[in-house]
């Protein structure tokens, strides 16, 4: 009746002390009545027996707090879920009439009578439900195409999938590649491709490369990617733009082969936030204009960096380490290299250099050799003054010492042993966008783990909260929870530490691969560390600096207060100036002192804006930003339908890839699936008896029942 296919009882205790406290109870209640004063019948004494043995056994029940569970049957009806390309790239006029292929195929499959086993959804940027008789919000207006949000949906969803189709033309212009989560969801994908695949006559911009930082008036180069087709050996211009001013110029021959690197000398004159631009001139036969120009944002910082190696001892780690750092111009490098109690290899060394250093190199320092002012100096530029530092630990590093700067490291050690340990990193999987990891190998972190071992001394580390481990280490290949690489951060104050000594055998080791991975580690924890990242009370800004025509910009905030605990009740408005008005909005709280909120407009160009928090009235704090909206289309800029991925995508599945001209295929097979794709599931539910009040209120009825009969009968 109820298809219910399990239920049982259970008790916090064993049911066999509840069944003999049940007998004891039950014969107590019995034994009181055998007399009564004044004497009554049998029936009465019997019935006032039986009254308080069930509100006694209702009192014992509770106690052993019991639990119901129930196992209810329920059957999945299979449900095929459409997903519907609603970005701007299907506008595309490419001869293959895109709009009418996915509103033919809404209707086609309304026709079929599929559309009570499926669920329609468009997607973009976002995913939306959509119903049958609401398609005028199919309106292909979105900014950006995320694949990777059709199957995070998905995987949040709990009904009984037979398949996924998804219609589009393959171009993913945001997120990453789902083929990989998608195999792993063990249900078939059929797409449904359009647009054309052959190539037009174009000109477009594939890449630009540039250092994220850089340094003011110091020349510095951007690779920018040019493709082609049908425009070999035409002749173009390429140029550079800093906000909105020529910077620099190429006139470019087109290749051949298709594709070509162009490099810009670039010197910025100022720092800060600079926004520039690559823009190709436009040539008569270009099948679109739309990508002929690409934007991208870099930060440009004050003036050099000022480093300073302070080694315990001369060694092969100073060498490669000092040596990879002067290969940066940007860079200026100092040493002092510690050989004796009164002797050094710098005999010029000056001391001041200390006050006015960015950032610390210890390697292998203290050492018991290590002057004690010199030592005190730089604990306190480092603990008073927060300046970041980078610490290689060797032979000669004098753990005893080193417990002064122990606040200030990410790591703490006991029992200390004079043994070294030969280890191999061990990076996990999901690190490989690690900044501090990059490297030019196919797979960056095969390239870590089996670098050359290096030694680290028989301590125990661990790491403190505040920090993060990028490695942990392997023996024999054998993974062990130990750090051998980690990165610091607690309020301004950052380091990074490397647990081993002869880190430069990595740098020989993989010399023969033409392997950047030492460089790469050693320059780029220097930007990690010299990235300023001001503690402030309010910091707002965008998800993203450049957006797309019809893409919302999405802000986020984080408000604390002077102590730096979150503030979640403040109120945060941010004014947003460009394209011609002026707007404003307010972002929602979601507690934890988060806050977000959505602009939306359909005017291009460069934006700012100024937001403030303030709480009761009280200003907590401002800032500011700025980002660009539509000037580049990115929907736009490939016209080819991607069917290689839409192809793949298939095949991983066991799904079937169809062009625009045979999805009617595609019918028969859905109805299959929904034949044999039907599925029980069980759903458990709990009842906690001892927690529900009506258990409690009827035993004192009861006892509230033999009372008034006592009463009644006269009975003491």
């Amino acid at each position: 009746m109820f298809n219910l296919e399990k239920i049982s009882l259970n008790f916090s205790q064993p049911p066999f002390y509840f069944f003999i406290f049940l007998i004891l109870l039950a014969g107590y209640s019995f034994y009181v009545y055998r007399y009564t004063i004044p004497q009554t019948s049998s029936p009465k004494r019997l019935f006032l027996a039986l009254i308080r043995a069930l509100a006694l056994s209702l009192l014992l029940f509770i106690f052993f707090e019991p639990v119901l569970t129930l196992a209810k049957k329920k059957i999945l009806e299979p449900v095929n879920l459409i997903f519907i390309d609603n970005s701007r790239s299907i506008q595309i006029n490419d001869g293959m009439n895109r709009e009418g292929t996915e509103r033919n195929f809404i209707s086609d499959l309304k026709n079929n009578n599929l559309s009570n086993s499926s669920e329609l959804f468009t997607f973009g940027s976002k995913v939306s439900g959509l119903r049958y008789d609401s398609l005028q919000k199919l309106n292909f207006s979105e900014g950006t195409t995320n694949f990777s949000k059709i199957f995070s949906s998905v995987n949040e969803d709990g009904k009984n999938i037979a398949s996924i189709v998804i219609v589009s033309d393959g171009d993913i212009t945001e997120g990453n590649d789902p083929t990989s989560i998608a195999s792993k969801l063990g249900v078939p994908i059929y797409t449904i491709g359009v647009g054309d695949t052959s190539s037009r006559n174009d000109v477009w911009i594939k890449n630009v490369l540039a250092n994220d930082f850089i340094y003011a008036e110091t020349p510095t180069s951007i690779a920018a990617t040019i493709s082609n087709t049908g425009f070999a050996n035409k002749n173009i211009t390429a140029t550079l733009y800093e906000n909105g001013i020529q910077a620099a110029q190429q006139n470019v021959l087109l290749s051949a082969d298709g594709v070509q690197n162009v490099n810009f000398s670039y010197t910025p004159k100022t720092s800060g936030e600079k926004k520039l631009t690559v823009a190709l001139s436009e040539t008569k036969g270009e099948f679109t204009f739309a990508n002929n120009k690409k934007i991208f944002y870099i930060n440009v910082l004050s003036n050099k960096v000022k480093i300073l190696l302070l080694a315990g001892s001369p060694s092969s780690d100073l060498s490669f380490i000092k040596n990879t750092l002067k290969e940066d111009k940007n860079l200026s490098v100092n040493s002092y290299t510690q050989v004796t109690e009164d002797h050094i290899v710098e005999r010029d060394f000056n001391p001041k250099a200390i006050d006015s250093t960015n950032i610390f190199f210890l390697i292998g320092f203290p050492s018991k050799n290590t002057p004690e002012d010199l030592f005190r100096k730089v604990v306190n530029e480092i603990s008073q003054n927060d300046k970041p530092f980078f610490i290689l630990l060797s032979g000669t590093t004098d753990f005893q010492r080193l417990k002064e700067l122990q606040a200030e490291l990410g790591f703490s050690y006991q029992n200390i042993n004079s043994d070294y340990l030969e280890v191999q990193p061990n990076i996990s999987a999901g690190e490989e966008n690690n900044p501090l990891l990059q490297n030019n190998a196919d797979n960056i972190l095969d390239a870590w783990n089996n670098l050359p071992p290096v030694y680290q001394q028989n301590v125990d580390f661990k790491s403190k909260p505040e920090s993060e481990i990028l490695s942990e280490v392997k023996i024999n290949n054998v993974p062990i929870t130990k750090p051998l690489i980690l990165t610091s951060r607690l309020g301004t104050k950052k380091s990074i530490s490397v647990l081993a000594k002869d880190i430069w055998r990595w740098k020989l080791g993989m010399a023969a691969k033409s392997s950047d991975l030492f460089d790469r580690f050693i320059l780029s924890s220097v930007k990690w560390l010299n990235a300023k990242e001001e503690n402030k009370q309010v910091t707002i800004k965008t998800t993203k600096k450049v957006y797309s025509l019809g893409e919302d910009v999405d802000f986020t905030a984080q408000v604390y207060d002077q102590t730096f605990n979150p503030v979640s009740d403040a109120e945060v408005s941010v004014n947003i100036s460009g394209g011609g008005n002026n707007s404003e909005i307010n972002l929602n709280s979601i507690g934890n002192g988060l806050y977000t909120g959505t602009f939306q407009t359909n005017n291009s160009g460069d934006y700012s804006f100024k937001g403030a928090a303030s709480l009761d009235g009280k200003n907590i704090g401002n800032d500011k930003g700025s980002f660009n909206l539509g000037e580049t289309d990115i929907e736009m800029m490939n016209t080819r339908m991607n069917y290689d991925f839409l192809n793949l995508l298939s095949n991983q599945t066991d799904g079937k890839f169809f062009y625009n001209s045979n999805y009617h295929e595609l019918f028969g097979m859905l109805r299959q699936l929904d034949k044999r794709s039907s599925k029980d599931k069980i759903e458990t539910s709990e009842i906690y008896l001892w927690s529900d009040t009506t258990l409690l209120i009827a035993a004192i009825i009861l006892f509230g029942i033999e009372w008034f009969f006592r009463k009644r009968w006269g009975m003491l």
